[in-house]
């Protein structure tokens, strides 16, 4: 499916000021006005963008409670109480838990973990969970990506005797858990200056809190922050302020010295030796840890991800692939299921928005199924199945549009949902599933705008071929690291054509590898274009088209470029 080509204008003004900053800064004008657009107007601040510093961290004591939860931290530890650190199955949640137990655990080892299984205890504190905590001798849970909503489990716990501190990232509701402290930006009687963390970003900034209150220098701290990246990564969380900074050292650490169970995923995925980025955490690192919990229990991603020994951790990493594997082939079928259900529905074209649900879908990979189905129709998207007499749902949303607020307006139907903007989860009765659907539809119906609904590519500027230096490629890579709130840069170029060597590659046949050249220049482009092989005949026609593409490192030619073709038009696209 084509897109809808939307190009970034750019003023007489703006023009200027990027010709000063380019000059300064000595890079090409269009990369300036690509910072220009990032709000960033001067010399320092480019360098403060492009080299982020450790040291502008922010104090995390202005987080609201922050000295709570170290006052109590500390007590436990001084008491000797028996601990227990307890996280969500997902990527965000098994990365805060090994975090947060791997940094403890160099000073105190009267601690434990807990991952509680997606399929027998669900989302976020149970019961189970609670007990096996009061089996165990547990007096604080440090409760990790999830627990602002846990108002009756977290009473239940108190009464146990049991204290909380919750490190989460999601919406919360105006009450509150009983919680010795509640550590969330997203408070909103918080004045904590960035609120975008992930649920590990909440847990790294209690532990540099709990550090920095025992004069523990923060270089014991910064080996976690290859966890920090991968959870930044995978939550999909904006790669800006705060963010930026943990992506940053954390991809340096990553890359340089990873942690023994990370390392162990790298050689799986076949990229040892190889510069890791945002995007191979997304797509290779994020669901091999996500595989565990989606298909069994997410407890084994963190016993990996805190084993110290390389051999085990390898042992645990190559079981994790093997559920990754199992959950392709799971992931492939419910989608085709799903997409075969919106095929039958005669009305769903007309429809602002996709609920659909199946009695027989695995809990575990409905998230994924909305993802896609998301990506493929450009709908906010529920995708629900059935446990016993309820149901569960995993929401995904497109651009601009707030899933969250949607569900929050059928509160009344649901035992329990939480999220934010984009993605969300939800628990109902199966017998009020249609009418959830009825009125889920009917609000993003009155509340979705029509250019939300488009697929739109956003190109940040033309170039031709001749633009596409070696240095133009190493500029741009300062940019990263690239994800929501710091996109790649997208570009388009018109009138190319097939230089006669462009074909047809992949185990299906579905991918065009390129080689390119444009009308204004001798100068030759490789290319990837990944599921556009329908235009394949018509490349090899000879006949010119436009692209519009991201500028990447050929991973296969060691420092050659090679563009990653977003999309192609057959005929020139009208500019808005």
């Amino acid at each position: 499916m084509h897109f809808k080509w939307r190009y970034t204008s750019t003023s007489e003004s703006e023009e200027c000021m990027a010709q000063t900053l380019a000059k300064k800064l000595n890079i090409a004008p269009v990369l300036a006005q690509l910072l220009l657009r990032r709000g960033i107007t001067t010399e320092s601040a480019a360098k403060r963008f492009f080299r982020p510093q450790l040291t502008d961290l922010i104090n995390p004591f202005l987080m609201k409670d922050m000295d709570l939860a170290v006052d109590r931290l500390n007590d436990a530890i001084g008491r000797k109480e028996r601990i227990l650190v307890y996280g969500d199955y997902d990527v965000d949640g098994c990365t805060a838990v090994a975090l947060v137990y791997k940094f403890l655990q160099q000073f105190y080892s009267n601690i434990d973990y807990y991952i509680p299984d997606r399929y027998d205890e669900g989302y976020g504190v149970s019961k189970k969970g609670i007990h096996y905590a009061k089996e165990t001798g547990v007096s604080l849970i440090i409760i990790l990506d999830c627990g602002i909503k846990a108002i009756n489990e977290i009473a239940y716990a108190k009464e146990l005797g049991i204290d909380f501190i919750i490190c989460d990232h999601h919406v919360p509701d105006d009450t509150l858990p009983c919680a010795i402290a509640t550590l969330n930006p997203k408070r909103t009687d918080d004045t904590y200056p960035f609120k975008n963390l992930c649920g590990c970003g909440v847990g790294f900034k209690f532990m540099q809190g709990f550090a920095r209150s025992n004069g523990i220098p923060f270089s014991q701290l910064q080996p976690m922050l290859d966890l920090c990246a991968v959870s930044v990564a995978a939550d999909l969380v904006p790669v800006e302020g705060e963010n930026r900074i943990l992506a940053y050292h954390g991809l340096r650490q990553l890359n340089q010295d990873p942690s023994v169970g990370l390392k162990a995923i790298i050689e799986v995925c076949g990229m040892t030796g190889r510069q890791i980025t945002m995007s191979d955490i997304m797509f290779k690192i994020g669901p091999r840890i996500n595989a565990s919990g989606r298909m069994e229990n997410g407890k084994a991603s963190v016993d990996l991800l805190v084993e110290k020994d390389y051999e085990s951790a390898l042992k645990v990493s190559n079981q994790i692939n093997e559920y990754n594997e199992q959950r392709k082939d799971i992931d492939k079928q419910m989608t085709d299921e799903a997409n075969q259900i919106v095929a039958r529905l005669e009305n769903q074209r007309h429809r602002s928005s996709i609920v659909i649900y199946d009695e027989s879908w695995k809990k575990g990979v409905i998230g994924i199924v909305a993802s896609r189905l998301t990506e493929i129709y450009f709908r906010p998207t529920i995708v629900i199945t059935r446990d016993g007499d309820m149901a569960t749902g995993s929401a995904r949303s497109v651009a601009g549009f707030d899933v969250y607020a949607a569900i929050k307006s059928c509160r009344d139907l649901l035992l329990n949902f939480g999220g934010h903007t984009y993605a969300c989860g939800l628990t109902l009765k199966w017998e009020n599933v249609k009418e959830f659907q009825n009125r889920f539809q009917k609000y993003v119906e009155n509340n979705i705008m029509p250019e939300q609904k488009e697929q739109i590519l956003n190109i940040d500027a033309e170039l031709e071929f001749k633009d596409i230096t070696k240095k133009l490629h190493s500029d741009l890579r300062k940019f990263a690291p690239f994800g929501p709130g710091n996109p790649k840069p997208l570009f388009a170029t018109h009138d190319v054509y097939d230089f006669g060597t462009s074909k047809v590659v992949g185990r299906q046949q579905e991918h065009i590898k390129l080689e390119l050249v444009d009308s204004k220049s001798n100068n030759i482009m490789n290319g990837i274009a990944f599921g556009q092989s329908a235009v394949a005949r018509y490349i090899k026609s000879r006949r010119s088209f436009d692209i519009a593409y991201t500028i990447e490192d050929n991973t296969y030619r060691h420092g050659a470029t090679q563009l990653q073709i977003e999309d192609i038009h057959t005929i020139s696209p009208q500019k808005e």
